[in-house]
């Protein structure tokens, strides 16, 4: 069994920041990669950001104003978020790519989400 759990999501006004963090637990050999993405009413779930073993990437949307950033001996995955703007108000999932003890293969796994709305 494997656990994703987010914290960190708020109510933040136009230009202010937010750190997201997502802790992954159970049973896990191994993670590939973690990210972050998001799903605003209305509209498909998209990535935001994520990190593997050696790359980056960012949706053009969020570039220069958020980083992620992993600490992999604690499977940890967290998202500063900076100069956010209402379009950034979405729920925010956390995303890993990891293998189950016992299993010989890759899944992906999802957290519950954290709510982030930015209005002033």
């Amino acid at each position: 069994q494997v656990q994703l759990v987010e914290s960190g999501g708020g109510l933040v006004q136009p230009g202010g920041s937010l750190r997201l963090s997502c802790a992954a637990s159970g049973s896990i050999r191994s993670i590939r990669a973690m990210a972050w993405y998001r799903q605003a009413p209305g509209k498909q779930r998209e990535m935001v950001a994520s990190t593997g073993s050696d790359s980056t990437d960012y949706a053009d949307s969020v570039k220069g104003r958020f980083t992620i950033s992993r600490d992999n001996a604690k499977n940890t995955v967290s998202l500063h978020m900076n100069s956010l703007q209402p379009e950034d108000t979405a729920v925010y999932y956390c995303n890993a790519l990891l293998k189950r003890t016992g299993l010989t293969y890759y899944g992906y796994y999802w957290g519950q989400g954290t709510q982030v709305t930015v209005s002033s």
